[in-house]
């Protein structure tokens, strides 16, 4: 008899009545959104035990804090004193989806906890995270953050050996991996090895049993994933230290590539090396994804990020009046750009931090005004000035062209547009959201007709080789398969079609 993989006690009663698809998002978004025209990350993943108490809203918090890794849902498991666990999830924010009621009820001092973007899967709130299943040694809890390159065969796998999967993400055929060796008589440790060696890809995973937390690394290290403790002893699990930072854990140090880590009370922190480490940490992390706040390699990526803004102004310096930066993730490198250049910084473009996603149409009349919910010019700052604008990439081009028509109609003489990354030619198998190659306008276009084509009077990329030498770690370190398209973790040719266009595909 098949193990019930059912999940247990899943939440949905504050989902939205009415939700939009992702292609509906970014026609909606088309005049407002800066978002819509970035890659898009996949997810945050959360986990602590706990020394005593209530840890749900630890977890709570910790998510909170690893928001802008994923919008779409949200969702905390906890197992409480016996074993037994109970699980939130349902569509939105953090804050949307959880309030001091629910998480009240959600009593234990283990618990692991999710924020999605979907990348494979589509957004529904049967693809919400955590996923639980079942076992003879308890139930398994898995967050993940990631993406498998061989999902499909994965799950093709199970549901021959008679597995119901529920959802569409890749994440539940790796859940349902550990279930099926748990069921075969493996213990924790050995079960979870099997299911990775299993599993293709990029993932980073925060898992829990019924008296143990555990995290784990492809043997690339794609995705980041650190350990914390706090005063109190208590270990914590996150995609980011910010997500330490907010619930007052130090940083212990991360989960390596190809590490796997089982952390209890009674035993502390227990690692197995179940591959050899192959680091290609994403790059698109440093310089956009994690947050500013977040340490990589021992220090900010603030720093980092300001750093190839003066890298960017080495390279590509021209005469203007003042360094502007897209909000939020551009700031920093024209912080950068500006005191390399010696060209003062302004704020030109003020983003509304308070607007979330909005699923409320805006009228045709408000489209044809260019209304700007999330990003408006500073007329005054930017009247009769040669303006420099430092943005992280472009993806499309379209959100590029809007600011630069913002930016004139607000005044500016001349806009010369700089990006604090190589052009975007290839797109991510490896848990980025990305436009397959075909939309993606630097796989064909050159950067003078990409200048024309976004309506700024010079474009200009950071190099890759300052892209990587402004890390200051071994540069062979980092997947930088978007710009290059070299993709260290073989992709087959069959998802490579879906995303690549066919003439730049082997047959």
């Amino acid at each position: 008899m098949l193990p019930d993989y059912s999940d247990h006690s899943v939440s949905a009663d504050e989902m939205p009545t009415k939700f939009l698809n992702p292609e509906d998002l970014h026609d909606l978004d088309a005049n407002n959104d800066i978002e819509t025209d970035k890659p898009q990350e996949a997810c945050g993943v959360f986990g602590v035990l706990a020394t005593n108490g209530d840890v749900a809203k630890l977890v709570y918090f910790g998510l909170y804090a690893l928001q802008h890794r994923g919008q779409e849902s949200a969702g905390i498991t906890v197992y409480d004193d016996r074993g037994n666990t109970h699980t939130h999830k349902a569509m939105g924010l953090v804050a949307q989806i959880f309030n001091e009621t629910i998480l009240s009820e959600m009593k234990g001092a283990l618990a692991i906890g999710h924020n999605r973007y979907s990348t494979t899967g589509s957004s529904k709130v049967c693809n919400a995270q955590p996923i639980v299943v079942n076992t003879r040694l308890g139930d398994f809890s898995l967050a993940h953050n990631g993406n498998l390159v061989n999902a499909t065969e994965l799950r093709a796998e199970l549901s021959a050996q008679g597995h119901a999967l529920e959802s569409t993400t890749d994440s539940e055929g790796i859940a349902f991996a550990v279930g099926e060796a748990v069921e075969e008589g493996k213990d924790w440790q050995e079960a979870i090895v099997v299911a990775l060696r299993r599993s293709y890809g990029a993932f980073s995973l925060v898992m829990a049993m019924p008296n143990a937390i555990a995290g784990a690394r492809d043997a690339y290290g794609v995705r980041p994933l650190v350990i914390g403790k706090t005063a109190d002893g208590s270990y914590v699990l996150s995609s980011e230290t910010c997500g330490l930072d907010i619930i007052g854990a130090e940083y212990v140090r991360e989960v390596l590539p190809g590490e796997l880590v089982i952390i209890t009370m009674e035993n502390g922190i227990q690692s197995l090396q179940w591959e050899e480490s192959k680091p290609k940490l994403c790059v698109f992390e440093m310089i956009y994804f994690a947050r500013p706040d977040s340490v990589m390699h021992e220090e900010s990526l603030y720093t980092y990020r300001m750093r190839i803004g003066a890298l960017l102004a080495k390279e590509s310096l021209v005469d203007a009046d003042i360094v502007i930066g897209v909000p939020d993730s551009g700031i920093p490198a024209a912080i950068g750009f500006s005191r390399e250049s010696g060209i003062p910084y302004a704020e030109g473009l003020i983003k509304n931090r308070y607007v979330g996603r909005t699923f409320i149409q805006p009228t045709q009349a408000m489209r044809e005004s260019g209304i700007r919910m999330k990003l408006n010019t500073l007329r005054d700052v930017l009247k009769n000035k040669r303006v420099i604008v430092i943005d992280d990439s472009i993806v499309r081009g379209t959100t590029s062209r809007k600011i630069v028509r913002a930016l004139r109609e607000a005044g500016a003489t001349e806009v010369h547009m700089r990006i604090s990354s190589p052009p975007v030619t290839h797109p991510c198998f490896y848990g980025i959201d990305t436009d397959s190659q075909d939309h993606l306008i630097a796989s064909h276009n050159s950067v003078e007709a990409i200048a024309k084509q976004i309506e700024v009077d010079t474009l200009a990329y950071l190099s890759h080789d300052a892209m990587l030498k402004a890390t200051q770690v071994d540069t062979t370190h980092f997947c930088t398969a978007c710009f290059t398209g070299k993709y260290p973790i073989d992709v087959p040719d069959k998802l490579k079609r879906t995303k690549l266009m066919l003439e730049n595909t082997a047959p």
